[in-house]
C-alpha cells in the first residue's frame, strides 16, 4: 500500500460549470491544469450529457452511449500525469450505466462539479509492473 496525507486545512475547493457542448473529461483537465494545485480530486458532480464516452471494465474499446443522460455519479482523481475518473449516468428511461471516463463525451445543458484541490501534494501516474497500468502516487512537493 503507498499513501500520501494532507491536512484539511490545505484543501481548496473550486466550483465549476462547463457549458453546453464542453468535453466533460477535456474541460475537467483544462481546469486542473491552470490551477497550481498539483493533486485533485472530484468532490461532487451533477449535469446531462448529449452522450457519454465511457470504457467499461476490462474492455479495450470506447463505447458512445447517446443521449439525453443525466450524470448521477463522478468520481476521480486529477495528476500531474492526468486524470482517472469514473462516470454514472442514468438514461432516459432511468437505466443506469458507468465506465472509466473517456474523451467525447458532451455536455448537455450543464456540468456542475466541485473540485477539492490540495496544496503541498502531487500525484503522480507512474507504471505499476504488478498491474501494467499508470496507477495513483502521491507525494509531498
Amino acid at each position: 500500500m503507498t499513501g500520501v496525507s494532507w491536512s484539511g486545512a490545505a484543501t481548496r475547493f473550486l466550483a465549476v460549470r462547463l457549458e453546453p457542448g464542453a468535453d466533460l473529461r477535456r474541460g475537467l483537465i483544462e481546469v486542473f491544469d491552470a490551477q497550481p494545485e498539483r493533486a485533485g480530486f472530484v468532490a461532487a458532480a451533477v449535469g446531462s450529457l448529449t452522450v457519454a464516452a465511457l470504457r467499461m471494465a476490462g474492455e479495450p474499446e470506447v463505447e458512445r452511449i447517446a443521449g439525453p443522460l443525466e450524470i448521477v455519479g463522478l468520481s476521480g482523481t486529477l495528476s500531474v500525469d492526468g486524470p482517472h475518473l469514473h462516470l454514472a449516468v442514468s438514461l432516459s428511461d432511468g437505466r443506469m450505466l458507468g465506465g472509466h471516463l473517456m474523451d467525447g463525451a458532451r455536455v448537455r445543458t450543464t456540468a456542475e462539479i466541485v473540485l477539492g484541490l490540495a496544496a503541498g501534494v502531487v500525484f503522480e501516474r507512474p507504471v505499476d509492473p504488478a498491474t501494467g497500468y499508470r496507477e495513483l502516487s502521491g507525494r509531498e512537493g
